[in-house]
């Protein structure tokens, strides 16, 4: 099922698979699309919710709009709410990540388990500034129309090897129209949001959501690796690894989604205090 919801700004394009308890899998930058293989896997047992987040692909956005964490937070509300079959499992990679955190604190009562894979939450590591500044450099030329440069920047900042020509390859020759307007997008205004931005540790702590952070077991040494992991160290818990590395979802979806489902089976057999009811009534619904 492919459908829209009207909200504050946008318009979200989204899809819906399967039946069972609500699973939400988010993206930002990415897209639905690169959640279908995993979705497809997931929807025999679930109900799979995916969508582009706001101003990326099929979802649009009004002249003047902007994504931060909390406008895609509110959009995942109403599309959970819009489906009426919370309360929700969210997992969220990259700035979907934050998205779903950001769902966690405004938004309790409509997630039980929250997935966050990889967060790109600069401001939590030591050398965040640097790390900020350095983004603020990369932004700014790709921007002015240095798209290889801005690239290679991105590419070092995130302490991803990038072989020799890849860079140029990816992105020097002629690209589809509707991913440079993507890729523009989130240079221009979601990016800093997304990496700037904060969580409010004792609102999650206190949120009575199951707090997941993930981390790909190839990321060893990536900026989102120590990201996740410092996120991880405020919450008091350890982190979870999951299969490939910042993309693992997409990469490698059958043992992402064998990874997924283990966490998925804890959620239905500890699913916290006052949850089990709701999730026992959202599982009802989806079968009615």
């Amino acid at each position: 099922m492919n459908k829209t919801l009207v909200v504050p700004e946008a318009e979200l394009y989204y899809e819906v698979r399967g039946a069972g308890p609500l699973v939400v899998l988010v993206g930002a930058p990415m897209n639905a699309d690169s959640f279908a293989p995993l979705a497809d896997l997931l929807a025999g047992d679930y109900t799979v919710l995916t969508t582009d987040p706001r101003g990326v692909k099929r979802s649009k956005l009004r002249d003047g709009g902007t994504s931060t964490p909390e406008q895609r937070a509110d959009d995942l509300a109403r599309l959970i709410r819009h489906l009426d079959a919370g309360p929700a499992i969210a997992l969220g990679s990259s700035g979907g990540a934050v998205t779903v955190l950001a769902l966690a604190q405004a938004h309790p009562e409509l997630v039980s388990t929250v997935i966050a894979h990889e967060p790109p939450l600069d401001r939590l590591v030591e050398d965040g500034d640097e790390l900020l500044a350095a983004s603020e450099r990369m932004m700014a030329d790709y921007l002015a129309g240095d798209v290889i440069g801005a690239w290679k920047q991105f590419f070092a900042i995130a302490n991803i090897q990038v072989p020799d020509g890849v860079i140029e390859a990816m992105f020097g020759g002629e690209r589809d129209p509707q991913q440079v307007a993507d890729e523009r997008f989130w240079f221009a205004h979601e990016l800093w949001e997304t990496v700037t931005w904060v969580p409010d540790v004792g609102t999650l702590r206190d949120s009575g959501v199951r707090i997941v952070v993930g981390i790909g077991e190839e990321s060893t040494g990536q900026l989102c690796d120590r990201t996740s992991t410092a996120l991880a160290k405020r919450l008091g818990i350890n982190p979870t690894q999951f299969p490939g590395d910042h993309t693992g979802f997409a990469d490698q979806p059958d043992a992402f989604a064998k990874a997924l489902r283990g966490e998925l089976v804890q959620v239905r057999l500890d699913p916290g205090p006052q949850r089990g009811e709701r999730l026992g009534d959202a599982v009802a619904e989806v079968g009615e």
